[in-house]
């Protein structure tokens, strides 16, 4: 057990240490609890100068038999798609836990709650072992549950059970589907099972596994895909979120947007892409229209609403539309563009939730009618708030414009590649959400911050405390570092996103096997192993014309086969082709 162990184990050390504490030293439990936090984020960073970029394989792995008997183990690993969602966890859990010294109810609760939540997060985007990842996946909705039911809104108990009955609901599916790989493993090597994803793919990559299941496959991968349809979530299964969302406390709305939605988006790069490439093309088709679907359907019902807080949530309904159509466009670029919007929405949207409960803690309202003429009030707030909203919208130079734009020219690639039988009506619809979301979050604020202030209410208001400014700040700092320089985010994903991509299109011989060492993926994107190449990037569908073009030509070249086996007479024109064909 190492440093990935620390990182996972950290914060519910922290609440374990609070439990023994007496609830009545407040004060205590929450520094207590933001120590931990900041001393989890510290660790996190460590994992800096251990990554290897240019390495698809796992990375800093621990692994220790659990359940011996059943194929269960406790691994961990890391690679670049896990690599800034650990980072991203640490710190948004750093401004939710700093956040919370508003909280004066159940204080001691409260930060155990955070703290086991923290755990759970970070342990689901490092576990190798299907139950473990379960284990923590399940884990995170205990504590999430809490934090709505008891410290949130007027109708608390209706969301925190909408939001555990629907993604418990939808991970029972998933479970199923670990069980029947399990035993498809052990099928395929005659050995016993195992729940590890790295010896599972293998096992498909080489074509084992699948061989004599193919039926199957659609099956499982829909078991898997479910339960991340709806913890991202995509439309249908969508309508827990809002209610969410809008009861939960700030830190608790700031943890759902910026981490806990990932696990869903997280968990199609982790599993579906790797583990079912047989049937993945058929299924790309349906998550593209549920994708787009979700963007253009939270884009117009956050335009009607009259609470800001409840705009925000069904943004991001929109907003990870995005990414999953960047991830299912099977592009390097929509992968890439869809990895990156996950960073970005968790930051921008997270800030936004976190700008919003600074004003809900001095007016306790989110009703637009109930505010006006914030900017003259508040400039320093307000200023941080456009820059925040810019950022949402998309606007070039801020992070949210790098991730949509990819995602989208990623779905055009494959569109216009006719990849998949998709068609541009996806990209066009896709980019029109776009252009409703600047309609949503420039009304919101218009709403908000101009207009007069005749409100008593609203003029005994001062601007955001310096620790508030901070806060906020560093938030601000990764709107304009994604967006001006955004291969510092890219760059370390690209192998690891490459592999994963390959390992759903590329036939079976050409895969690359997170177990075999000798596999790596060069700077070109190509397979390669000692240094020869296994199978090429091919980055870029071929268009319908080339491979018209391509068909006509095998057409000749089989023609002067034949000439020279004697079985036809040449023409003239054959006979440069043999020729050509010669040499």
């Amino acid at each position: 057990m190492g440093l990935l162990s620390l990182i996972v184990f950290l914060p519910l050390i922290g609440a374990i240490l609070l439990m023994l504490l007496p609830k009545e030293q407040e004060k205590t439990h929450k520094w207590l609890a933001l120590g931990f936090s900041v001393a989890t984020f510290a660790a996190s960073l460590a994992l800096i100068p251990k990554f290897t970029a240019e390495n698809f394989h796992f990375q800093l792995v621990e692994s220790i038999p659990w359940i011996k008997s059943l194929g269960i183990s406790y691994s961990l690993g890391l690679d670049g798609i896990s690599f800034w969602l650990i980072l991203l966890t640490t710190f948004l859990s750093v401004i939710s836990f700093w956040f919370s010294f508003y909280i004066e109810k159940r204080v001691k609760l409260y930060f155990i709650c955070l703290l086991i939540l923290e755990t759970a997060m970070l342990g689901v985007f490092v576990s190798l072992d299907m139950i473990l990842f379960y284990t923590f996946f399940e884990a995170s909705l205990v504590p999430m549950w809490l934090l709505i039911s008891i410290w949130g809104g007027e109708r608390r108990t209706y969301a925190g059970l909408k939001f555990f009955i629907y993604t418990f609901a939808g991970s029972i599916f998933m479970l199923v589907g670990m069980i029947v790989l399990a035993n498809l493993y052990a099928k395929a090597t005659g050995g016993p099972i195992s729940f590890n994803i790295v010896d599972i793919q293998r096992e498909v990559a080489n074509g084992k596994l699948w061989a004599q299941a193919m039926q199957m496959q659609p099956w499982i991968f829909w078991s898997f895909a479910v339960a991340f349809l709806v913890k991202c979530p995509a439309f249908p299964f969508h309508t827990w979120l809002p209610d969410a969302h809008v009861e939960a406390p700030t830190a608790g709305s700031v943890i759902l947007a910026g981490v806990l939605l990932k696990m869903g988006t997280y968990g199609f790069l982790r599993f579906c892409l790797p583990l079912f490439p047989d049937t993945i093309g058929k299924q790309v088709p349906i998550i593209m229209t549920l994708a787009v679907i979700g963007i253009i359907y939270g884009a117009i019902v956050a335009s009607v609403q009259p609470d800001w807080k409840k705009l925000v949530a069904y943004s991001s309904v929109s907003h990870m539309g995005f990414v999953l159509l960047g991830i299912f466009s099977l592009t390097h670029t929509g992968l890439m563009g869809g990895a990156m919007q996950q960073l970005n929405h968790g930051i921008s949207t997270g800030a936004l939730f976190l700008l919003i409960g600074l004003v809900y803690e001095r007016r306790h309202t989110r009703m637009f009618k109930n505010f006006g003429g914030l900017k003259a009030q508040m400039p320093i707030y307000s200023a941080i708030f456009l820059i925040v909203m810019l950022s949402s919208v998309g606007l070039p130079g801020t992070n949210g414009f790098i991730g949509e734009f990819m995602a989208l020219m990623g779905a055009f690639e494959s569109a216009y590649a006719g990849a998949f039988g998709l068609s541009m009506w996806f990209v066009v619809v896709a980019g029109f959400g776009v252009v409703l979301a600047a309609v949503y979050l420039l009304y919101m604020f218009q709403q908000v911050f101009y207009g007069k202030n005749d409100n008593p209410e609203n003029q005994r208001l001062k601007d955001i405390k310096p620790w508030e400014m901070a806060m906020c700040g560093l938030l601000v700092v990764f709107i304009f570092w994604g967006g001006l320089y955004p291969n510092t985010f890219l760059k370390p994903m690209e192998a690891s996103l490459g592999a994963a991509r390959m390992m759903a299109i590329n036939p079976t011989g050409t895969r690359p096997v997170w177990s075999d060492d000798a596999h790596q993926i060069d700077e070109q994107m190509n397979l390669v192993s000692d240094g020869k190449i296994i199978a090429p990037a091919n980055l870029h569908y071929p268009l319908k014309e080339e491979i018209t073009a391509k068909e006509a030509k095998l057409k000749e070249v089989e023609e002067w086969r034949r000439v020279v086996a004697g079985s036809t007479t040449a023409s003239g024109d054959n006979w440069n082709l043999i020729a050509e064909g010669n040499k």
